[in-house]
């Protein structure tokens, strides 16, 4: 593959689609595949710009195509990988042990509707712009729907003003002077949890869904304004 990639004539710069960084910019080569069998078939190389390392891609069309029509399709593994891993992170795509086609096929059925749905709520949420709060995304609408649809200690008001105080939260710097602001929101959204609520509520909340980590920091914000008795 090295002594192909070093042999051919032409390189051309194409970007295979936007990444964290800015656009994915990689230098491109094509080489067609001769065969007797129907169709078109190329090997694809691909180089990067400040390394120089190579990488290969076997492609097929029924009919033919230009270099960058096969560039656009090869760029697309990386978010297909994503897609994959946020299927198996937050619809347990990957909680089935293929004991058979069929439950495998309903299986993988579901939760690919499950995600789709998901991630039309979260493209489709947007905040008003002139609230500072981040906007929803496919986990923070996963837990609110498993808050809002399985039995939890907590109101639904209180689990939506959780949302709502969480994603403002994380917009905003930790300062000083946001200690009390921070402390005062926190006041609010514990002012109807019962004493015996706030003592399980870190638990109720990770079963509803919510995660550890997110739950604690707010009841710890609870236990310094309780006075002491």
């Amino acid at each position: 593959m090295s002594e192909i990639a070093a042999g051919v004539p032409a390189w051309q710069r194409y970007s295979a689609g936007e990444g964290a960084k800015g656009r994915r910019l990689y230098a491109w080569a094509w080489k067609r595949i001769d065969t007797d069998r129907p169709g078109h078939r190329w090997l694809l190389i691909r180089r990067n710009l400040t390394t120089g390392e190579p990488a290969f891609y076997r492609c097929f069309a029924r009919t033919p195509k230009p270099l960058a029509a096969l560039v656009k399709v090869a760029g697309t593994r990386w978010t297909i990988e994503e897609t994959f891993q946020a299927a198996k992170g937050q619809v347990g795509l990957d909680h089935y042990q293929v004991r058979g086609w069929t439950g495998w096929h309903r299986h993988i059925t579901l939760a690919t509707l499950a995600l789709a749905f998901l991630a039309v709520a979260a493209a489709t949420c947007t905040p008003d712009p002139d609230d500072k709060q981040l906007p929803l995304t496919v986990p923070e609408i996963r837990r609110l729907l498993a808050a809002l649809t399985f039995p939890a200690l907590q109101p639904i008001h209180t689990i939506l003003r959780w949302s709502w105080w969480r994603r403002r939260h994380h917009t905003e710097p930790t300062t000083s002077a946001d200690h009390s602001h921070d402390l005062k929101v926190s006041l609010e959204y514990w002012a109807n949890v019962s004493p015996l609520r706030r003592r399980t509520s870190t638990s109720s909340a990770c079963r509803a869904g919510l995660s550890r980590r997110q739950v604690e920091p707010i009841a710890i914000r609870w236990r310094r304004i309780t006075p002491a008795r």
